[in-house]
């Protein structure tokens, strides 16, 4: 399963970095939508497996993963963070939780992976970079 981690670290730090080079990062909806997105594929995979049970579980996980990500983009993308490497912890501990068969067996490898390293570049970014991706004070107390 060395393979899918070194695919999943290899993708997202290209993601990242190609999002820092054009400044799409710089939109403080840009991690929250990755985030998004890779709390939807057990849904997805759970349709493909064609059980009533799994979707309903996979989406009441993945819209946790959801909210935080959506609270984080309102208040602070270190919520983002968090829910970046908790998606990733929860790659590791799918099995434990949901039994899921319609997905790939190298799946979670793949997707904690990335999760992770997503997190940790998003991390990174937010110490180096806190002005340039924080919440404006004056746009937020207007809306």
């Amino acid at each position: 399963m060395l393979a899918p981690c070194v695919i999943g670290i290899l993708l997202a730090l290209a993601v990242s970095i190609f999002a820092a080079t054009i400044r799409l990062d710089r939109d403080r909806a840009f991690y929250p939508t990755v985030t998004f997105v890779v709390a939807s594929y057990y849904v997805l995979f759970s349709v493909i497996g064609g059980t009533a049970s799994t979707i309903v579980a996979e989406s009441a996980i993945g819209a946790t993963f959801v909210v935080v990500a959506a609270v984080g983009f309102r208040r602070t993308l270190w919520l983002v963070v968090v829910a970046l490497a908790g998606h990733g912890v929860f790659d590791l501990l799918h099995g434990f939780v949901v039994s899921n068969p319609g997905m790939p067996a190298w799946w979670p490898a793949f997707c904690s992976s990335y999760d992770v390293t997503a997190a940790a570049f998003l991390a990174i970014t937010l110490r180096r970079r806190p002005d340039t991706i924080a919440p404006r004070r004056e746009a937020a107390r207007r809306e």
